[in-house]
């Protein structure tokens, strides 16, 4: 048989049967600790060893969209963290781990050769135009909004890769799993908006202590491409928010949008508004409310359009990207 094939052509074997087993044993072991996201990471790899259009594939994929609902609703939150169980000695060791945990997650795409190569191409070319110093906060923005969606990617099983970077344009992720529902859609595109977000502000923050004009203007570029990407258009981060949006909730996205126009007269937010009222008239809106995710975006939309006010005396941002 190729090697692409998933069940023998005449018998109907599944190729991967021993390896299924293994992993409905690991999903089915993690849902009994609710371990969601564990159990997410081996339904999803069960679902890709059997062929779409089968019982299978329908049984699995129904079982992965009910184990990503739990994994909403129980609010995304770890359980007690055990530094909080075991005293103030292993507190301190416990935060120590995590910090690094975390830091070696954020320095993940640094260990990718494509990543770096990317990277370092997107960088030259900003260096070129308005120096080193803003390219490299640039760089480190963009990045940060792309480990956004990986994080968010990994919280539900779903592999992906390290980011790419598009020099002169952006950088984008791309996911080697599918996504089983329009919730999980929303919360991985908005992801990337919230990180950029985070980054925007400690850059801000840094103007604010006197480091330097250099860091506002990346907190403002920083927070203009990511209200960008809050378009809700196709395969943007804003239009795949929209997706999990009732026709309502659409409409209430919009009123958000020019309201934060009215306040802020950034004229991104004409193109965001624009594309809400297609998005509102649309055919095919889901008919089930998403309250967090309207709340993410109109969150998003106002403290971006707010950061996109900031003036830099003796720096030119009008003349940045």
């Amino acid at each position: 048989m190729p090697p692409n094939f998933l069940a023998c052509p005449k018998c109907g074997r599944l190729v991967h049967a021993e390896t299924l087993k293994r992993l409905a044993a690991e999903g089915q072991a993690a849902e009994e600790k609710s371990d969601w996201t564990a159990a997410l990471s081996a339904w999803r790899e069960v679902l890709e060893k059997v062929p779409p259009g089968s019982s299978q594939f329908e049984t699995v994929f129904k079982r992965v969209d009910g184990l990503s609902r739990k994994l909403e609703a129980s609010g995304s939150r770890p359980k007690e963290p055990f530094w909080r169980k075991n005293g103030s000695w292993v507190g301190v060791s416990g935060l120590a781990v995590l910090a690094l945990s975390k830091l070696k997650f954020l320095l993940l795409g640094f260990s990718k050769i494509g990543t770096l190569l990317t990277m370092i191409a997107f960088f030259g070319i900003y260096w070129a135009a308005w120096g080193w110093r803003f390219a490299g906060g640039l760089v480190l923005s963009i990045y940060l909004h792309e480990m956004g969606h990986v994080a968010r990617l990994r919280h539900y099983g779903i592999q992906a890769t390290a980011p790419m970077f598009l020099p002169g344009v952006g950088a984008l992720v791309r996911l080697q799993q599918r996504l089983v529902n329009v919730r999980e859609d929303a919360r991985v595109g908005l992801a990337g908006p919230w990180w950029g977000l985070g980054a925007a502000l400690a850059c801000y923050a840094a103007y604010r202590l006197g480091l330097g004009p250099y860091w506002g203007g990346i907190a403002k570029v920083g927070a203009w491409i990511n209200l960008f990407n809050l378009l809700p258009l196709g395969p943007l981060d804003g239009g795949r928010g929209f997706r999990s949006l009732t026709k309502t909730q659409r409409l209430l996205a919009l009123l958000g949008i020019a309201a934060a126009w009215w306040s802020t007269k950034e004229g991104l937010l004409l193109f965001l508004g624009g594309m809400a009222i297609f998005r509102v008239m649309e055919p095919g809106a889901p008919t089930e409310r998403d309250d967090e995710g309207l709340a993410q975006y109109l969150i998003l939309v106002a403290a971006l359009s707010a950061l996109c006010l900031i003036q830099i005396p003796g720096l030119a941002t009008d003349s940045l990207p």
